[in-house]
């Protein structure tokens, strides 16, 4: 059974996409009547829905949709950190069904220790008190913060998004980017019970790439955590502005053609029931 374990659905006139550039393919609503014809055609029997907006207003938007749409099998939402007092709303939250976890957006947080602020441990031992996930939205400069934070939480179910979006890009133009984000990575798979998506590469890859531009880097984080610890996401529809659903599909599958049935098979969807207790 496949699953897609990192997509979303916005709808712009709710206005709280504020990390939203203006780009046609992206700048436009996207729901799930969008999404399931590629899902059908591709045998994903059900995906992860994961927050794009930075407000439980948007949370609870997307609880709508996957309580309406039955190949969304969970959502990972938003809370505010910075903000002890919506422990109450955290834990209605994770009253819901299909409510898993959060994500705060710490890629777009300007200050690169935030995470690590006195303010805002209360919500990481509030995860893990109700057994919630904990989706790490990071950059490469982000890598050595999360590996204090994760030491020091051992306990806290937590899955590294996106490879932590090595920028491939820049490999590709000749800069050495790959040594360092090897080494910091490196460190999250030894020391730290984290799980990591096999997904956004190709986004961080941008305009001419190809599979061989991503071999390298989807090579080191199979190595690095093991395909029980892997899990791919589709990132759509953010991965549209550079392929298509199942344009990345192919490209994931041929990157994953070494190993053997058993592992792919928890690459693309055993993994992530695992990880997200999936029903």
């Amino acid at each position: 059974m496949k699953i897609d374990a990192h997509q979303h659905y916005w709808q712009i006139d709710r206005g709280d996409y504020d990390w939203m550039p203006d780009i046609a393919v992206l700048n436009r609503d996207y729901g799930p009547a969008d999404l399931e014809p590629a899902l059908a055609r591709h045998g994903i029997a059900g995906t992860v829905l994961v927050q794009a907006a930075a407000t439980v207003a948007e949370t609870e938007y997307l609880l709508g949709l996957a309580e309406a749409t039955p190949s969304v099998k969970a959502v990972v939402g938003w809370i505010d950190f910075e903000d002890a007092g919506q422990i109450d709303v955290l834990r209605r939250l994770a009253r819901h069904p299909k409510f898993v976890g959060v994500r705060p957006m710490i890629q777009d947080i300007p200050n690169v220790d935030w995470m690590l602020q006195d303010d805002v441990q209360w919500a990481y031992q509030a995860l893990i008190d109700l057994d919630l996930t904990f989706d790490a939205l990071g950059l490469p400069q982000h890598l050595t913060q999360f590996h204090t934070l994760f030491t020091r939480y051992p306990d806290m179910r937590v899955v590294i998004d996106h490879l932590m979006k090595p920028q491939i890009h820049a490999q590709m133009a000749g800069e050495d980017i790959f040594a360092a984000w090897v080494a910091g990575i490196t460190r999250l798979a030894e020391d730290t019970q984290a799980f990591c998506k096999f997904s956004a590469m190709i986004t961080e890859a941008r305009d001419g790439w190809t599979p061989d531009d991503l071999r390298p880097f989807s090579d080191y984080i199979l190595q690095a955590f093991g395909p029980r610890r892997v899990m791919w996401g589709s990132d759509w529809p953010v991965v549209r502005v550079f392929a298509d659903y199942g344009d990345w599909l192919e490209v994931a599958q041929g990157l994953t053609d070494h190993l053997n049935d058993a592992e792919r098979g928890e690459i693309f969807g055993g993994t992530a029931r695992r990880f997200y207790r999936l029903a």
